[in-house]
């Protein structure tokens, strides 16, 4: 009878984790660009109902939905990698959204905001020339590559930035705009972020990393060029 009972509760273990290790299959605990299935429509969907993605729900997570992920993770505190983690989906079940629509000024305000926060998070990766990775930036390559993370294509060098967008003066600097300045060539040869309070983030050869810097610095007072706003 006790070999019975022992046989019948090592089926019934054997069982239960079993089927653990089914659901674990088939509920893999990250969500990530490149994969696909009922998990991902899911994650889509409760994106689209609180206003973060954009296109119609199919079951692939590509870069929009990855672009989504960010979006929230910053709007909610969570460390931004586009993955959708147990924080993230658990995150994703508990929010309350604000009442009403925000406005398109509001929606640009809040994405400009999102993109300052993840381009704080490279301060103090190092200066590499012509580098457009979290591996090493040059001043034009950050920007690039912080623009197109938020699905904003720009020209890869900074003259060509300062081509982009609309002119905004000094005393309306708001933060995401692009400030520029003549540095080691004529024309717009450095480029940053403005992020509020008078200051700009930038990778700097001089200081040999991605920095935050006064605008009003005697160095980049001298030189500066103009501004323009890419955000609108």
């Amino acid at each position: 009878m006790r070999r019975t009972k022992k046989i019948v509760f090592t089926v019934i273990m054997a069982l239960l984790i079993a089927t653990a290790a089914a659901h674990a299959a088939a509920s893999p605990s990250l969500l990530k660009q490149g994969m696909s299935g009922d998990d991902i429509y899911k994650l889509q969907a409760k994106l689209l109902e609180f206003g973060y993605y954009e296109d119609t729900p199919d079951g692939n997570f590509g870069s929009q939905t990855k672009l989504a992920v960010l979006e929230f993770q910053l709007d909610v505190g969570l460390e931004a990698d586009g993955v959708a983690g147990p924080a993230t989906i658990k995150a994703l079940r508990d929010f309350k959204p604000a009442d009403g629509q925000p406005s398109r000024a509001q929606a640009e305000t809040r994405k400009a905001q999102q993109l300052v926060a993840f381009a704080k998070k490279f301060v103090g990766v190092p200066y590499v020339w012509a580098g457009r990775s979290p591996g090493g930036f040059d001043c034009s390559g950050y920007i690039w590559y912080v623009y197109n993370t938020f699905g904003i294509q720009l020209p890869r060098m900074a003259d060509g930035q300062f081509e982009v967008g609309v002119p905004v003066s000094r005393r309306h600097l708001a933060p995401g705009d692009l400030v520029f300045f003549s540095t080691y060539e004529p024309g717009p040869s450095h480029v940053g972020i403005y992020i509020g309070g008078g200051k700009f983030i930038h990778a700097s050869s001089g200081a040999e990393e991605v920095t935050v810097t006064p605008l009003n610095k005697q160095y980049y007072l001298e030189r500066y060029l103009g501004a323009r706003r890419i955000i609108r």
